[in-house]
């Protein structure tokens, strides 16, 4: 016990641990305690969610952490693995000290790393990774006309080209399917593994208020397909991907744009493009909506300087390989590695 404080596994209610994520500075959608059961359902990982208490037992911090360990690439602790954001939550005084602690396990049990993503500066002492930024558009809530008029002709240019072709965009839970076909086939094209099915199927069960699915459709056939998050007033796009096949008819552009209007539509005043390596094409496909860059405050404590990826090292004809399998092989081998890549 620190300062008052004592720092345990949580085995609280999830009301209990909502409830707090909910009053506090920076909390996203990924803080919910709903997550624990989708990550370890789907992958099996271990949850160390762990809590700050006060001498009166009232809880006053927060901090999900799983643990990400496989033979193949190591031995890992993540607040939030496969999603944008994470960390400690709570008062200033809990949110170092469930840093701490977190730290002082990940060295004590040989993590290669311990990271905390969250979205904003903490006080706490551990280095920063800036190594991934979030794109941020500010929304008129409500008035989806006005923020149409303010983006740039070549964008307004660019959205109107499928809807000329006939594209159409559908929303709704019934979209996982045809999303998740349309993400895994663009993963294998990248040369990435792709997420299990089960994986979007389990966020739309366990989050099917919060959750947005939609796709592009040509004549009957999706080829551009989305996945994101809302909460409070923000949203973000978490998964995106089109058809290579396609993209002369800017798909992507129509499919972002759907979900941009009906998030102002709805009332919400920001709409997040997700994580994004600064520089890359995919930063500037974020920028051209007129977004502002925002720094992720990713906190680590370890020997590694990143979580493991499939284009680096001795894995690097990896992606080389992937490409050319066929699709059904992918989609079967894909996430029995990317479970392991956090």
């Amino acid at each position: 016990m620190t300062d008052g404080l004592r720092i345990e596994r949580f085995e609280g209610s999830g009301r209990e641990w909502d409830a707090l994520v909910q009053r506090s500075a920076g909390w996203t959608h990924f803080h919910r305690h709903g997550w624990r059961d989708v990550i370890h359902r789907v992958f099996g990982h271990e949850c160390v969610y762990l809590a700050a208490r006060d001498s009166d037992g009232c809880l006053v911090g927060i901090l999900p952490v799983v643990r990400v360990k496989s033979m193949l690439f190591g031995h890992f602790l993540v607040s939030m693995p496969f999603l944008n954001h994470g960390g400690p939550l709570g008062s200033a005084v809990a949110v170092r000290e469930l840093a701490t602690h977190a730290a002082e396990l990940a060295r004590r049990e040989g993590a290669a790393l311990l990271e905390l993503r969250s979205r904003l500066p903490l006080a706490i002492e551990l280095p920063t990774s800036h190594r991934k930024i979030a794109v941020v558009l500010d929304l008129p809530p409500g008035d989806p006309e006005r923020l149409w008029k303010q983006f740039d002709a070549k964008v307004r240019s660019q959205v109107r080209r499928p809807m000329k072709a006939g594209l159409t965009v559908r929303f709704g839970l019934d979209q996982v399917e045809p999303f998740f076909a349309v993400f895994s086939r663009h993963m294998r094209d990248l040369g990435t593994p792709t997420q299990p099915r089960t994986f979007f199927e389990t966020i739309a069960q366990t989050f099917p208020d919060d959750v947005w699915f939609g796709c592009a459709y040509l004549a009957g056939q999706p080829i551009a397909g989305g996945c994101g998050l809302r909460w409070g007033t923000e949203f973000e796009m978490t998964w995106a991907s089109a058809l290579r096949d396609y993209s002369q008819l800017a798909p992507n552009m129509l499919l972002y744009w759907a979900f941009i209007e009906r998030a102002a539509r709805e009332g919400l005043t920001q709409f997040s493009f997700g994580r994004c390596t600064p520089g890359s094409g995919t930063h500037r496909f974020k920028q051209q909506w007129g977004g502002r860059d925002t720094p992720l405050w990713w906190y680590q404590a370890g020997r590694r300087a990143a979580t493991p990826s499939p284009h680096e090292g001795a894995l690097a004809l990896g992606p080389m390989v992937w490409k050319r399998l066929p699709l059904a092989v992918a989609t079967s081998l894909g996430p029995r590695l990317v479970r392991y890549l956090p």
